[in-house]
């Protein structure tokens, strides 16, 4: 829709901007937030095309994780072994950030803990992830304070999540889960008390810069300018910043209808991580995951569901998860991330009104408070 703004809207909404925040995730809230912190008199708006935050951070599974072991053993296969631990206690301390700034009350945290899946023709994955335990255990204890992060599940305890062909599991006995929605409820009202402007459902076309500002193009048809702009839109960052290294993934999540007897409680990563399932209260599942099955359509900015994938995620749930139990499903949706090369996020500044805060490598809940944190000290110096 075109339109041209009043000079009513103008004068209220945009004259006085000192920070124009693009993205109402959990990047783009928690930069406010710290704005304000770092510099209570700015005024602070956050931006978004959507009534809500509609890339990842709503649409996430809500895992308070920072590293199953396979995932880890693939990294030190790519990085150094410093490389990967700090990335470890970058997603642990975020994780602690995060709890800390909301509460875990508000954000419905419960420490369940992880496991990690293994089907019987896995068993030298598993064997290998064995092997690396006590040292994965001395390197974690370093950032986690705990000398157990990782153990082995005994059979007769993975037996009783009636898996099939699953025989073996390993437990992260540090993760745990959240309620998604509750978190942004919290992250929005957080920012409303330290006096952010929210403005949803404001499509910004381009930016650039000129005349000692930043330049915000709308598609509504008009423009405004902010002396400084921070960008976290993650996964969609390429459609305003061409030139960044981050690549949209679009992942597929499905939740059950109630399931009486459900006896699934925590957080489940199989493949890498590439599928991941865990309970929604006392009887729903939620399962999601799969798009290394189909990497280059998946590599997509364009929500939606399709067949492949939804066909791999429903033979998982009733194959191996559910067996033997009738399952409806109650909602399919989708979330975009931002991915890269590397696994570290892009936090810089770009020219000298813009900042970046993008790429989240599908661990925006663990890293996502901190990034934010670090681009709200670049935007103010």
């Amino acid at each position: 829709m075109q339109y041209e703004l009043s000079y009513w809207e103008y004068d209220s909404f945009f004259r006085h901007l000192d920070v124009a925040v693009l993205g109402s995730g959990i990047v783009g809230l928690s930069t406010a937030v710290r704005l304000k912190e770092l510099a209570p008199a700015l005024n602070v708006a956050v931006i978004d095309r959507g009534p809500l935050p509609i890339g990842a951070s709503t649409r996430n599974a809500g895992f308070a994780c920072f590293g199953s072991m396979t995932e880890l053993l693939d990294d030190l296969q790519n990085q150094p072994e410093e490389a990967v631990w700090a990335l470890v206690e970058r997603r642990w301390k975020g994780l602690l950030r995060l709890r800390e700034r909301l509460g875990d009350a508000a954000l419905q945290y419960e420490p369940l803990g992880g496991y990690e899946l293994f089907r019987s023709a896995e068993k030298e994955t598993y064997q290998r992830c064995l092997d690396h335990l006590p040292a994965f255990n001395r390197a974690a204890a370093g950032i986690t304070g705990s000398a157990e992060t990782y153990r082995r599940v005994a059979p007769e305890e993975a037996a009783a999540f009636g898996f099939r062909d699953a025989p073996h599991l390993l437990f992260n006995t540090l993760e745990g889960q959240l309620n998604t929605g509750q978190m942004m409820r919290a992250w929005m009202q957080l920012a409303q008390e330290k006096g952010v402007l929210w403005l949803g459902g404001l499509s910004i076309a381009r930016i650039h810069e000129q005349a000692g500002s930043a330049v915000l193009e709308t598609t509504a048809g008009w423009s405004f300018s902010v002396p400084q702009l921070v960008v976290a839109v993650n996964g969609f960052a390429r459609t305003l910043l061409p030139e960044l290294e981050v690549t949209p993934a679009r992942n597929q999540v499905l939740v059950t209808k109630p399931i009486a007897g459900l006896r699934l409680r925590g957080a489940f990563h199989y493949d890498r991580g590439y599928f991941y399932f865990r309970n929604v209260g006392n009887d729903r599942l939620l399962l999601g995951g799969g798009r290394h099955l189909a990497a280059e359509t998946e590599m997509t900015d364009r929500f939606g569901t399709t067949p492949l994938i939804q066909d791999a995620l429903l033979q998982l749930l009733n194959d191996m998860i559910l067996p033997d139990t009738k399952v409806e499903i109650a909602h399919w949706w989708s979330g975009i991330l931002g991915i890269g090369s590397r696994k570290s996020p892009i936090v810089q500044r770009v020219s000298p009104h813009t900042v970046v805060a993008v790429r989240m490598g599908g661990m925006g809940v663990a890293i996502g408070t901190l990034v934010g944190e670090a681009a709200a000290e670049l935007a103010v110096g």
